[in-house]
């Protein structure tokens, strides 16, 4: 019986993974075949080179790769110390301060981008990097605080007294112990915070309005509008649009199963 329901569990699977596998798969196959509509044959490389040039990509890749950068160093570094301020020494009122982190999950793009776009822009900021990442920042640290705080709340007090008992600090406990320990929940929140950031367009459209600071997926909706008559050459600007993410998770998705499975989902 047993045998039974693992062999249901594998097939079950198995449909979910090429259900989720085939756009993708579908996608990079069809950025190999020929821009030549009587030309049947396939394994057309240059494709990339092509919708590289043609969509600018070496300017967007640039500025994609800079805000993401940015904005997943700066939320993680301030997420991990306002994480161990609500998760470890819980000052008083420190319930109070990670309900309005919340709320600031809570709140749409949407919502805020308008009026955030004239405040920028009256402080000269608009058609810069900062406004593109600033309010992801924003965003990612509320986030962040989140799910870092959870972390914190699991690890065991003994860790945290045993350090203390040695002398150590409070900066000596997070960076020297609590940190080593926590690898899988901080990779997770990288990448989770690497995928929206790379993935953001209504922040990138309103704060540029020049598109100076335009972004790898915004080129890809302009690239679209250019070559509606090139499917070829669109699936392979997805694909270039879409390596970043894939390949920061191939290498890095023991620790993001790990973090998503151990490191801060119990509390």
């Amino acid at each position: 019986m047993a045998h039974r329901e693992r062999l249901w569990s594998f097939l079950i699977l198995c449909i979910f993974a090429i259900s989720s596998l085939y756009p993708i798969l579908s996608v990079f196959l069809r950025s190999l075949d020929s821009t030549v509509a009587t030309d049947h044959s396939w394994g057309h490389v240059e494709n990339y080179a092509t919708a590289w040039d043609d969509g600018n990509f070496s300017l967007y890749m640039k500025n994609s790769v800079m805000i993401a950068v940015l904005v997943v160093s700066t939320a993680l570094i301030l997420s991990i110390m306002t994480g161990y301020v609500l998760g470890v020494i819980r000052p008083k009122g420190g319930n109070v301060i990670f309900f309005i982190f919340l709320a600031g999950m809570m709140v749409p793009s949407e919502a805020i981008v308008i009026p955030l776009f004239f405040d920028l822009n009256a402080l000269g900021l608009t058609d810069t990097i900062w406004a593109v990442a600033f309010p992801q920042i924003a965003q990612s640290l509320a986030f962040g605080t989140f799910w870092m705080r959870a972390y914190f709340r699991n690890v065991s007090p003994s860790i945290v007294d045993a350090a203390r008992m040695d002398g150590a600090s409070e900066w000596q406990v997070l960076w020297k112990v609590l940190i080593p320990m926590g690898r899988p929940a901080i990779v997770t929140q990288i990448m989770i915070t690497f995928m929206w950031t790379w993935n953001d367009f209504l922040i990138p459209l309103v704060m540029s309005p020049t598109g100076k600071f335009r972004t790898a997926p915004m080129s890809l909706a302009f690239f679209e509008t250019n070559h509606t008559s090139s499917a070829v050459l669109m699936a392979a600007a997805a694909v270039l649009v879409a390596a970043p993410m894939i390949i920061l998770y191939v290498f890095l998705q023991k620790y993001f199963i790990a973090g998503m499975t151990e490191g801060a989902v119990k509390e």
